[in-house]
C-alpha cells in the first residue's frame, strides 16, 4: 500500500500546501457559519461550488496528477482540487483540518446491466448525453434486481492507515472517509426502465412500478443495515450532495468515530424524473418508500434538479429532512413562500449563466440578488450551491468571478 518514493514526495508537497490553507483562522469562521445555518440561526446566506468541468479549469498545469499508485492518486486528486478551489474561488468553502483517505468499501451491485447509447459533445468532458433502453419490463424481471452485498477490506484499510501515518506525519492529520448514501431510487430505476417508458408505466402499470419501488426499498434497507453493522458511514467529509453538513447535533454524543452508523450521518434523496409528473405521483410513488428509509439517518438533504416548489407540502411528509433543493426549474419566490421554516432553502443557481458566449456579470448578480430577496421576504435560511457545471467555455475566470459576485451579494444581505 505504501506508494513509491516519488508518489510520497508529491503527496507530502501537496499536503503542506493544503495544510497551510486548512489551518487559517477563516476556516473555523466559515465552519461556524455553516453550523449556524444548519442549526437554525443563519448568519448570512452561504455559498458552495461543486461538480465542476475540471477538464476546462487547469490554467497552469496544477491539476495534472503525478502520483502513479491508483489509490493514492485518488487522494492526490482530492488535495489538488481542494487547493485549486481555495486559491481561485473559495467563496464559503471549508477545508477540513485533515486529509481524507477513503475506506476500501465494495459492493456486489444490483445485478442489472444498463443498455444505453451516449452522445458526446466534448471528448475531454465526462458530461455526456444518455439514452437508456428498457431492461426491466415485466414483473418477473424485478427478480433481476439483487440485494447488494457490502464489504470492507479491513486489511487494505489497515495498510492504508499505516501508509497515511508515514506519508503525512508531521504535516497534517488524516481521517477515513466513508459511505454517503444516495437514496434516489428513481435515478436508478429510470436507467433500467428507460426514461420515456418510465412515464408510461406510471400511467399504465402503477402496480408494476410499486413492485419495483418495493424491491429497491428492500435493497436500500439491507445496505443501510449492512453498513451499520460494518460501521462505515461517513462523518468526516462534512459534505452531502455538495452541501456542507456541519451541525451541533451530528454526529451524536454516543457516536463511535471509528464505527459510525446511519443515525450519525447525512444521506440524500431525490426523484428528478418527477419534475415532469404531478405532485400526486410524488405522493404515491416516492413518499411512502422514503418514509421507510429516511428515519435511519440523522439528517436528510432532499432534491436535486427536480422541481419541488409545487409539492413542498408533500416533501414535508418525509422525515428527518433538513435541506430542500430549489433547482433552476423551481419558482424561487413560490418555493421560499411555501418552504416550511425548519428547512434550509438550498438554491441551485442555473449553471447556464456560465455557458454563454460571454459571461454577463450583471445578469449573474441580478439572479443571485433575486434569490436572496425571495428568501429574505419569507424569512428562510438560504444556501447557494453552484453545481452541475458542464462548461465554462474553457474560461475558468468566469467561474471565479461568479464566486466573487456571490460573496459580495451575500455579504450585502
Amino acid at each position: 500500500m505504501l506508494p513509491s518514493k516519488n508518489d510520497i514526495e508529491v503527496l507530502r508537497r501537496l499536503a503542506v500546501r493544503y495544510a497551510e490553507h486548512a489551518s487559517l483562522p477563516v476556516q473555523d469562521e466559515k465552519r461556524e457559519m455553516w453550523r449556524s445555518l444548519n442549526d437554525g440561526r443563519m448568519i448570512k446566506p452561504m455559498i458552495a461550488i461543486d461538480q465542476m468541468p475540471w477538464n476546462e479549469l487547469d490554467v497552469d498545469g496544477f491539476l495534472k496528477c503525478e502520483v502513479n499508485h491508483p489509490y493514492w492518486r485518488h487522494v492526490e486528486w482530492h488535495l489538488r482540487t481542494e487547493i485549486y478551489k481555495w486559491e481561485h474561488m473559495p467563496a464559503d468553502m471549508v477545508m477540513n483540518p485533515y486529509v481524507l483517505v477513503p475506506r476500501h468499501i465494495s459492493s456486489t451491485g444490483y445485478g442489472v446491466t444498463n443498455k444505453e447509447r451516449i452522445a458526446v459533445t466534448d471528448p475531454t468532458s465526462s458530461v455526456v448525453g444518455h439514452y437508456f433502453e428498457t431492461v426491466i419490463s415485466e414483473p418477473e424481471d424485478i427478480e433481476k434486481i439483487q440485494i447488494p452485498q457490502l464489504n470492507v477490506n479491513r486489511d487494505a484499510d489497515k495498510a492504508a492507515a499505516e501508509a497515511a501515518d508515514y506519508i503525512f506525519e508531521g504535516i497534517i492529520p488524516w481521517k477515513f472517509s466513508g459511505l454517503n448514501m444516495h437514496l434516489g431510487a428513481w435515478d436508478i430505476l429510470s436507467q433500467w426502465l428507460g426514461i420515456e417508458n418510465a412515464y408510461i408505466e406510471l400511467i399504465e402499470r402503477p402496480e408494476f412500478i410499486h413492485a419495483c419501488m418495493e424491491r429497491m426499498t428492500q435493497a436500500f434497507i439491507s445496505q443501510i443495515e449492512q453498513a451499520n453493522e460494518l460501521g462505515i458511514f461517513d462523518i468526516n467529509t462534512n459534505l452531502t450532495h455538495c452541501s456542507y453538513t456541519f451541525s451541533s447535533s451530528l454526529p451524536g454524543p454516543d457516536c463511535d468515530p471509528d464505527n459510525p452508523t446511519s443515525k450519525d450521518a447525512w444521506a440524500f434523496g431525490l426523484a428528478q424524473l418527477f419534475t415532469s409528473v404531478s405532485p400526486e405521483i410524488t405522493a404515491e410513488f416516492e413518499v411512502p418508500y422514503m418514509q421507510r428509509l429516511f428515519p435511519y439517518f440523522g439528517a436528510i438533504y432532499y432534491g436535486c434538479c427536480d422541481r419541488l416548489d409545487d409539492r413542498l407540502d408533500i416533501v414535508a411528509r418525509m422525515p428527518n429532512i433538513k435541506k430542500v433543493s430549489c433547482s433552476p426549474w423551481s419558482d424561487r419566490e413560490a418555493f421560499a413562500e411555501k418552504l416550511p421554516d425548519e428547512y434550509v432553502m438550498s438554491n441551485k443557481p442555473s449553471p447556464a449563466i456560465l455557458a454563454t458566449e460571454t459571461f454577463d456579470e450583471e445578469a449573474a448578480r441580478a439572479d443571485i440578488r433575486r434569490t436572496i430577496q425571495a428568501a429574505k421576504r419569507y424569512g428562510k435560511r438560504l444556501e447557494l450551491i453552484m453545481k452541475d457545471i458542464s462548461t465554462v467555455r474553457y474560461d475558468p475566470p468566469r467561474l471565479w468571478r461568479w464566486a466573487e459576485i456571490a460573496v459580495e451579494e451575500t455579504m450585502r444581505a
